[in-house]
């Protein structure tokens, strides 16, 4: 069933407000905007803006006067006009371009400090990480200790070596000595061998 309209309940209130069209949002009219402030501060505005108002000039003042549209006389009133409008379209317009221009300047601020911080958080990190290395590498051997090591450990090794070979000569030697002094004294022992 279709929804009957009470009458006992006041109706809804609508908005006053106009209402733009969306066809236009402020991000397309802002792009437009940029672009015309753009172009009104390149060569070929200011060129083609000069031959204009020359062109204007000449025609109006040495033009035939039935083909003048803005006689001198009345001191270029519609030129004076049409300039006059320009410049109160162009001034907006270039404002909400470098309007625009400071949004984007300032969100690029903002991304390029959030990146120096955390350039700056790594840095402060390896900077840590770093020091903590030569703290450990303080604590370990170097080179020229393990060097220094080695060669007291080979110079320790080499006596002990030249001491054993010594030893080991020396009770090498005694042992046949002592083998032959044993002999000779079982031979004065046991007295000169008796003859028969």
């Amino acid at each position: 069933m279709a929804e009957r309209v009470r009458i006992d309940q006041p109706r809804e209130s609508r908005s006053l407000r106009w209402r733009r069209p969306s066809a236009m949002s402020n991000e397309s009219f802002g792009i437009v905007a940029e672009k015309f402030a753009r172009f009104m501060g390149t060569v070929q505005f200011l060129i083609g803006m000069t031959v204009f108002v020359t062109v204007w000039l000449v025609w109006n003042t040495w033009g035939p006067e039935e083909l003048q549209f803005d006689p001198r006389e009345l001191n270029y009133t519609l030129l004076t006009l049409i300039l006059s409008l320009q410049a109160s379209y162009a001034a907006p317009l270039i404002l909400l371009a470098q309007n625009r221009q400071d949004d984007r300047d300032r969100v690029a601020f903002q991304q390029d400090r959030l990146q120096a911080e955390r350039n700056l958080a790594d840095t402060e990190f390896l900077t840590r990480e770093v020091a903590a290395l030569r703290i450990a590498l303080r604590e370990t051997a170097t080179r020229d200790f393990v060097r220094s090591e080695l060669r007291s450990l080979l110079d320790e090794m080499e006596e002990r070596g030249l001491q054993l070979s010594v030893a080991a000569s020396t009770e090498s030697a005694p042992a046949h000595v002592s083998t032959e002094s044993n002999r000779s004294s079982e031979t004065t022992t046991e007295g000169p061998p008796e003859s028969a």
